[in-house]
């Protein structure tokens, strides 16, 4: 959600903004900014609504030299979309101009105390309340830059992550953040003197240098031209950062040779997957290593219940973890939104272990819930894909996914990512309590260690999907039914379809289809079943029974092989055998490219669906 870029050094910074910008648009946005110090020493500001195409469009006659600048796309919170509300925003003199994801909760009765004293604004923004604010403090008490952020972020009531510009100091670059990531860039120009790049994630950055600082709530850091990089705190206590190495590459970020990046990183699971089990399945000792397990051993062990909290794809690969904990682990485990979560009294005990879900890592609702978590004793596991994001700071044990970036606003390889990984942990946890037998256990890993080459041959029998999915792009309806592991599949299903086509889309368990849905069903009405082999087989054909009496159009995922639930379906999907607990491994692969080509059918920009960022790091 909304995406910051900024540079200091020796190039030219438009460049490096503009590209910085393309690369954060899969985070969602409605408008673009940039703003620059030039040769002469002027700061400018251009914005634009929509694309970043039409801020470089807009920028084609305009002075954009400098060296140093600062870039953002706003996904909009406070004031419309549109070129004043966008950011970068000026300071009243405009000597200041300053980008911010992020809300300031406490905004109106800041700018209604601005007014009081005479200073007018421009926008219905939060931010520009802000840069309005850091100049007051400087006016006010006569300090530098530095000094007066501090001094208003003081003030400020909620999230953000700033970076700011400063007409008269054209050689240094500021910036902060609270509960909204920001990482610093440090680098080398082709002469070896220092340049910074600051970026709300890494995409922008990757490209000019691995080496990275994560910024920690309520830090403030300050980089010149001389190399200078200090970080306070908002008591001015000095930090000492840490330098952190990037395990991304810019292949990662590129195509590849595919229309789009979410059909990209639907072909990616099964290697991904391969990476995420690396290391973690010994097959000689038919194994689970978690280190996040061996280490809390006793915290495990004494468990008496478990929380995952999540939002979104997230909360539905959390229902299928819960599941398979409670069948291997036999640990109580509750799935909670983390939305609802934070904002009840909970019941929370010592010996609960809270679980955080999260591929970004950064995603608000989960980090305040884990914080109220905290507050009452529980200890704190996150399972994220972003490598130093928050949640694995904030968490006291946890797992890494490490299924690579995904640009693609609507979740795939981070789904299939957290199942595994959630089934690697509900293992582990078996495996120290003793819940399983050997023979059970070893055959669990089989065939979890076969679930990578199963995917891709799912991938494999499933091309004629891009003809099919045609032929429903004028349903405005769908309904998605499984039973057991592969409810949560049929909930995942539908939100795809819904993310991307825009067609409404509802998963249910099939056994409540009879108490409400069944009335929506026609002949107009398609209707999705999750049917394999195992499981509630012989129930699932009776509800596709209902379905077709009502002349209801049945799409099915079937086992391979299958010619009972095939023989009654309109469509099929095949795949590949497996235990229950894994079949949503595979079975969400035909839905994810269902919902793919149904939505290419029907002209929509998958990678950017309207109105959805990639990160939801606010309220």
């Amino acid at each position: 959600m909304c995406g910051i870029v900024g540079y200091i050094g020796e190039q030219q910074a438009f460049p490096i903004l503009i590209k910085g910008l393309h690369r954060l648009e899969y985070r969602g946005y409605d408008s673009a900014g940039v703003s620059l110090i030039n040769s002469k020493g002027e700061l400018s500001v251009y914005k634009a609504k929509g694309k970043v195409v039409n801020l470089e469009e807009g920028t084609k006659d305009k002075d954009t030299t400098g060296t140093i600048g600062i870039a953002h796309t706003r996904w909009a919170t406070h004031g419309e979309p549109n070129a004043t509300n966008a950011h970068p925003h000026f300071s009243q003199s405009k000597n200041l101009s300053l980008v911010h994801n992020g809300i300031i909760e406490n905004y109106k009765s800041l700018r209604a105390e601005m007014e009081k004293n005479g200073m007018t604004f421009c926008s219905e923004t939060d931010t520009e309340v802000l840069v309005q604010l850091v100049e007051y403090m400087m006016n006010t008490h006569k300090c530098d830059l530095y000094t007066a952020v501090q001094l208003a972020l003081k003030n400020v009531v909620g999230a953000y992550a700033i970076a700011i510009l400063e007409k008269s100091h054209p050689d240094q670059l500021v910036c902060a953040r609270k509960g909204s990531p920001l990482i610093i860039g440090v680098g080398k120009s082709d002469n070896g003197r220092a340049e910074f790049y600051v970026g709300s994630d890494a995409t922008p950055i990757i490209e000019y240098t691995n080496q990275v600082i994560y910024l920690q709530d309520e830090e403030i850091a300050i980089m010149d031209r001389t190399g200078r990089l200090d970080i306070t705190n908002l008591a001015n206590v000095k930090q000492t950062p840490q330098l952190v190495t990037l395990q991304m590459n810019l292949d990662q970020l590129e195509k590849g040779g595919f229309p789009h990046f979410m059909l990209k990183e639907i072909w990616e699971q099964p290697n991904a997957l391969r990476t995420c089990i690396r290391g973690r399945v010994n097959m000689v000792d038919k194994d689970v290593l978690l280190s996040g397990i061996i280490d809390h051993k006793d915290k495990f062990i004494n468990c008496r219940r478990i929380i995952i909290c999540a939002c979104g794809t997230s909360w539905h690969s959390a229902l299928i973890g819960k599941y398979f904990i409670e069948e291997a682990a036999k640990i109580p485990v509750e799935v909670e939104y983390a939305s609802e979560f934070r904002y009840r009294n909970p019941v929370i005990n010592p010996d609960d272990i809270v679980i955080a879900v999260s591929q970004s890592g950064e995603t608000a609702d989960t980090l305040a819930a884990i914080q109220l978590a905290k507050e009452k004793g529980a200890f704190l596991y996150g399972i994220c894909n972003v490598i130093g994001s928050s949640i694995p700071r904030a968490t006291d044990s946890g797992t890494y996914l490490h299924v690579g970036p995904e640009i693609g606003v609507a979740s795939t390889k981070a789904f299939t990512g957290q199942v595994i990984t959630l089934g690697l942990l509900g293992l582990a946890i078996a495996k120290v309590k003793k819940t399983l037998s050997d023979d059970i256990f070893h055959m669990l890993v089989e065939e979890l260690e076969q679930i990578p080459d199963k995917m891709q041959w799912t991938l494999e029998h499933n091309k004629d999907i891009a003809q099919f999915a045609q032929m429903f792009t004028y349903c405005k309806n769908f309904i998605y039914l499984g039973r057991g592991y592969n409810y949560p599949v049929a909930l995942e299903g539908a939100l795809k379809l819904k993310e991307i086509s825009y067609i409404h889309a509802e998963g249910y368990p099939a056994a409540e289809m009879k108490h409400g849905p069944i009335a929506l069903i026609d002949e107009e009405m398609p209707v999705v079943v999750i049917a394999p082999k195992r499981g509630m087989y012989e129930k699932v054909v009776s509800n596709i029974q209902e379905i077709k009496s009502r002349k209801g159009k049945i799409i099915s995922v079937v086992t391979e092989g299958d010619t009972v639930v095939r023989g009654m379906s309109d469509y099929s999907f095949v795949i590949p055998d497996t235990r229950d607990c894994f079949v949503p491994l595979l079975a969400v692969i035909p839905l994810q490219l269902l919902s793919y080509y149904v939505a290419i059918a029907k002209g929509r920009n998958v990678d950017q669906p309207r109105n959805l960022a990639k990160s939801v790091t606010v309220e």
